[in-house]
């Protein structure tokens, strides 16, 4: 055995050298966070070469991001002294297939490959020529379903098959024709890049020879965010030497909206008999109180096996819960704990968590404010966010109509709704008959009269994302009386956001982002924010019990990024769709273990102290959300409305 080898095998576990040194035949590693996953897997593809004698280039090592595979591509020349040929993500993999052997399928070797802008860009093109109606078929609603479909791996003739009504027959038209532009150009998606390798191998059985015989072992990282096309790669590429060996952790599945799932671990094991398993289940990150409190957690969910994580730090500082009254009491309560932990902690240390990205505008304005530096991870900051540049745009107008350069942004969002905007503009000027001084009937108006919000599609991923920004600025308007005061107040913030930090503090920043962004990162104290009844879980998850568990397990995700200290926060009311609120503390707070070590802390002066009911996981939870919702001024009949996807965002706002 080779020094270095010996050397990294002899620092391991006993449940991870059991997991390096599997000889061969099928095997899926369940590793828990932070139990050294990364190490496992890259030590396996190292101890491949160096003791089993494989040869490097018949080795194939798959990862999601560039990041992750730049890590275990150097961790493995550290180990072997090489890189291996065969190593990076799918998507580079399957382009590298698709430059030798698309010809096949009618691509040139130089294809491009389209990003997100340029599939919008072409899309538009195609609603041109046929004249297609942006307001009923929304362009980000149909590129979703397009890249759903390509995901599934159904082709335009499968897809164009299950269409069941009008909206489905139209997008599978739009479907045909995108891909007929797309070969024209030649041209590919990202989703195209995993599809045609599928289809390639599918209808060529050669050339899925040809690389089945290259290759003798198939290492895959995250298995459980792999979608159907990524597993049908797998298992196709892992015949028949049936030497597929992949890591993954059922309780950090967090993507089912991109595609992901979970079950491909479950599937494996149908496809591939006498499958290995091996547990990591030692955590090397954090405390035993935050471990424990994320197991107890977890395991609330039925739909998959759960780890059970544990430590050799069996003490730790207690996990503190904190009640505030309101969403801006607990970004002050936040900032004024970062300032008393900064004896010990310096910036960088520490992380916000959140599961919507609206959440982060009142944490932006108090670090403002207290002159705390800070960075968004993953978007960008509140007020830098095209939906909130163009809102603001026109609110400004209303202020002043020589505003060019609002006036400019305006006009590019679409030359027709200018002008009706212009027109209601001068109409209630001359008439009074709306305050033109209370911003967020304004805004609210503003949304109306320009049709803003047939932009976004609430069941789009993305344009939800939008729209809950747009929530939060009608509730950050809502707070104020006079339009000119909150414009100014927000030109304030964005200054103060554009201020160049110190020299030397520009890495030691606070950072910022959502649960999902935070996935496979690690800070030494974590506060997460928002644990409400329609936040987390998030509100579309109430009444589905895979959603539900999907949201668990993203709560999971964020307590298992902390290293030593974990608050967890909620508000008692906060502003949504204009209006304080009352807000329920999250079912998650209640599935926390009660013999773990908790400090509940209450805000002096915001709040008064209530218990977190061990029992009310045990509640009729239909009630509960239905009691939260109509908390928020919902009538049943809206409510049934929404929970029936009958009532968009848009009406709710003109009610």
């Amino acid at each position: 055995m080779t020094g270095s080898i010996k050397n990294f095998l002899n620092q391991l576990n006993e449940n991870q050298l059991q997991a390096v040194i599997h000889q061969g035949g099928p095997a899926v590693v369940l590793a828990g966070a932070g139990s050294g996953k990364t190490r496992v897997l890259t030590t396996h593809a190292a101890w491949l070469t160096q003791e089993q004698k494989i040869s490097s280039d018949k080795i194939l090592l798959i990862t999601f991001t560039n990041k992750a595979a730049g890590e275990m591509a150097k961790r493995i020349q550290q180990l072997t002294g090489y890189q291996l040929p065969y190593s990076g993500t799918f998507h580079s993999f399957c382009a590298r297939i698709l430059r030798r052997e698309g010809q096949a399928l009618g691509y040139a070797p130089n294809f491009l490959i389209f990003d997100t802008s340029d599939q919008q860009s072409l899309l538009k093109q195609i609603y041109k020529e046929r004249n297609i109606n942006p307001k009923k078929f929304k362009l980000n609603t149909v590129k979703a379903l397009i890249s759903q479909a390509k995901n599934n791996l159904l082709d335009v003739d499968q897809y164009q098959l299950q269409a069941e009504d009008e909206f489905q027959q139209e997008v599978a038209k739009l479907y045909r024709t995108y891909q007929q532009h797309l070969l024209e150009q030649n041209a590919v998606d990202f989703d195209d890049l995993l599809f045609n390798v599928v289809t390639l191998f599918n209808h060529y059985p050669d050339t899925l020879s040809k690389y089945q015989q290259q290759f003798d072992h198939v290492l895959v990282d995250e298995y459980q965010d792999t979608n159907k096309a990524q597993y049908q790669l797998t298992k196709n590429l892992s015949l028949p030497q049936n030497n597929v060996y992949v890591v993954g952790d059922f309780a950090q599945s967090i993507y089912a909206w991109r595609g992901a799932d979970y079950r491909n671990l479950f599937y494996l094991k149908q496809d591939f008999k006498n499958l290995a398993e091996y547990k990591l289940e030692q955590n090397y990150r954090s405390t035993q109180p935050i471990l424990s409190a994320a197991t107890e957690l977890i395991s609330n969910n039925t739909t998959h096996p759960i780890l059970k994580l544990w430590t050799e730090q069996k003490t730790g500082e207690p996990i503190v819960v904190m009640e505030t009254q309101s969403g801006e009491a607990e970004a002050e309560f936040v900032v004024n704990q970062i300032n008393e932990l900064r004896v010990d902690y310096q910036y960088r240390d520490i992380v916000i968590l959140y599961r919507t990205n609206a959440q982060s505008r009142a944490f932006e304005e108090f670090f403002i404010k207290s002159g705390i530096p800070y960075q968004i991870i993953g978007g960008f900051k509140f007020y830098e966010r095209k939906e909130i540049k163009d809102l603001i745009a026109y609110l400004r107008l209303t202020v002043n109509d020589k505003d060019s350069v609002s006036q400019e942004r305006v006009i590019k969002l679409g030359k027709r709704n200018f002008a009706e905007f212009h027109n209601w503009l001068t109409q209630i000027k001359q008439k009074q008959d709306i305050n033109l001084n209370a911003p967020h009937e304004l805004l609210t108006q503003i949304l109306k009269k320009t049709n803003y919000l047939e932009k976004f599609d609430a069941k789009n991923t993305e344009d939800e994302e939008r729209l809950e920004n747009i929530r939060e600025l009608l509730s950050v308007a809502a707070q104020f009386q006079d339009t000119t005061i909150f414009l100014e107040n927000i030109s304030l913030v964005q200054d103060e956001q554009m201020k160049d930090l110190p020299l030397g503090e520009t890495a030691n920043r606070i950072s910022l982002m959502s649960l999902h962004s935070a996935k496979g990162l690690e800070f030494p104290v974590v506060f997460m924010v928002g644990l409400e009844e329609g936040l987390l879980p998030h509100s579309h998850s109430l009444f589905d019990k895979e959603q539900l568990e999907e949201e668990r397990r993203l709560c999971y995700v964020g307590i298992t990024r902390a290293q030593k200290k974990l608050y967890l926060s909620y508000a008692t009311n906060r502003w949504l769709y204009g209006r304080d609120s009352q807000a329920r503390p999250s079912r998650f707070l209640a599935q926390l273990p009660p013999t773990a070590t908790i400090r509940k802390q209450f805000v002096d002066g915001f709040s008064q102290p209530t218990s977190i009911n061990h029992d009310a996981a045990n509640m009729n939870q239909k009630q509960t959300n239905k009691k939260y919702l109509l908390g928020f001024e919902m009538s049943e009949t809206d409510l049934d409305a929404l929970l029936n996807d009958e009532l968009d965002i848009e009406d709710f706002l003109n009610k």
